[in-house]
C-alpha cells in the first residue's frame, strides 16, 4: 500500500508540474502570434513543453536541444527562383563585359537574353555553369561583400522588396521561441553556405558557424601580401538530400530532436531526426496559398513536395503546416 501510495503520489507530483508549466504558458503571451490555432501549432507548443519540463519523462537537457531548418521555402521564399540563383544570374550580367563570349555561350547567353525559364531550359549541368563562373576567382571575404551589397538592393520580381524581409514571420517567431527555451537552431540547407552566412545572422538571428550548406573548394593564398581563402569553381560538398545527414553529423556532431523543411530534398533529414532516442519533432512547410505568396509542389522545378512526401509524414505523424490555413501572416511586413 505505501509503494501504490508513493507511486500515486509521483505521478500526481508530475502531473503537477506539467500542469503548471501549460498554465504559465497559457497565461504568458503567445509565443507564435502569426500562427493560427490549430493541430499544426500546437504540436509545436506540446512538444517544446514535453521536452524542457524537467518532470516530464520527455524531458531532454539544453546542451541536447538541437533544432535543424532548410532554408529556402522553409524560412524565406524560393518562388520563382531560389534567391541564390537570381543572385547568380545578376552576377553573369554584371560580369558579361569581361567575358564577351558569353554571348554566344550557353547557358550565359540565355542568361543575357533575360530567359525567363532559365534555371529549367539549362538543367543541373548549365545551373552549376552559372554557379562556378560566379561563386569562384574571388577571396571569401569579397564574395561576402557582394552578397551582401546585393542583397541591400535587389528585389523580388512579383513583391517588389529586397529579398531579407521575405523571411517568414511564422518561422521568425518559431526560431526565437524555441531559442527562448534553450535550443540550438541552426540551418542545413542544399543553399551555398558562404551565401547564406552573409545574412543569416542578421535575418534570423543564427551565425555563421551554425549554417550548413553546399560548399565550393577554397585555396589559401597571399595577394597584395595578405593572407586569403580564394574560391574555386570545384565542388566540395552537395548538402541536399542524403548529404543533409551527412552535413549534420559532419558540421553539427549531434543528432537534432526537431527539424523543419519543406520539400522533397529534405526527406532524409527528417527521417534522420526521427530517428532520434528521444521524442522528435518532424515539420513540413507546405506552399498552398497562391494569393499571400505561391502555392506549389510536386510539379514545380523549385522546391519540389511530392504527394509521396506528403503521404509519408502522415503516416508516420510528422506535422504538415498548411500556409493558407496554419499562418495569419507571411511575411514581417504583413503583421497587423
Amino acid at each position: 500500500m505505501i509503494v501504490k501510495l508513493c507511486r500515486i503520489a509521483f505521478f500526481a507530483a508530475l502531473l503537477g508540474a506539467c500542469g503548471a508549466a501549460s498554465t504559465a504558458q497559457a497565461q504568458s503571451p503567445d509565443p507564435l502570434p502569426s500562427w493560427n490555432q490549430g493541430p499544426a501549432k500546437q504540436s509545436i507548443v506540446d512538444f517544446v513543453m514535453r521536452v524542457t519540463t524537467e518532470a516530464s519523462p520527455d524531458y531532454v537537457a539544453p546542451q541536447d536541444r538541437i533544432a535543424v531548418f532548410d532554408n529556402d521555402g522553409t524560412l524565406w521564399i524560393e518562388q520563382p527562383l531560389y534567391t541564390q540563383f537570381v543572385f547568380a544570374i545578376d552576377q553573369v550580367k554584371a560580369m558579361a563585359d569581361k567575358h564577351p563570349e558569353w554571348k554566344t555561350k550557353e547557358p550565359f547567353k540565355s542568361v543575357l537574353k533575360g530567359d525567363p525559364d532559365v534555371l529549367a531550359s539549362a538543367g543541373e549541368g548549365g545551373a552549376a555553369q552559372i554557379m562556378a563562373a560566379t561563386h569562384s576567382g574571388m577571396s571569401t571575404v569579397e564574395f561576402n561583400k557582394i552578397v551582401a551589397d546585393w542583397l541591400k538592393t535587389a528585389k523580388h520580381p512579383r513583391f517588389k522588396r529586397p529579398y531579407p524581409d521575405l523571411t517568414y514571420q511564422p518561422m521568425l517567431e518559431l526560431l526565437s521561441y524555441l531559442r527562448a527555451n534553450d535550443f540550438k537552431t541552426f540551418i542545413v540547407s542544399g543553399g551555398g553556405q558562404e551565401f547564406m552566412r552573409a545574412f543569416t545572422d542578421e535575418a534570423y538571428g543564427i551565425p555563421p558557424w551554425q549554417v550548413v550548406g553546399s560548399s565550393g573548394k577554397t585555396e589559401y593564398r597571399v595577394w597584395d601580401a595578405s593572407p586569403s581563402l580564394v574560391k574555386l569553381p570545384d565542388v566540395q560538398f552537395v548538402n541536399d538530400g542524403p548529404g543533409k545527414p551527412e552535413g549534420i553529423n559532419r558540421y553539427i556532431g549531434r543528432q537534432p530532436i526537431f527539424a523543419f523543411g519543406n520539400s522533397d530534398g529534405d526527406k532524409e533529414m527528417l527521417e534522420w531526426t526521427a530517428n532520434c532516442k528521444g521524442l522528435c519533432f518532424m515539420g513540413l512547410v507546405h506552399h498552398t496559398d497562391g494569393v499571400r505568396e505561391y502555392a506549389y509542389g510536386g510539379n514545380s522545378h523549385v522546391g519540389k513536395l511530392t504527394d509521396e512526401l506528403l503521404d509519408h509524414a502522415d503516416a508516420y505523424g510528422w506535422s504538415v503546416v498548411d500556409m493558407k490555413k496554419d499562418w495569419k501572416t507571411v511575411f514581417p511586413s504583413d503583421k497587423p
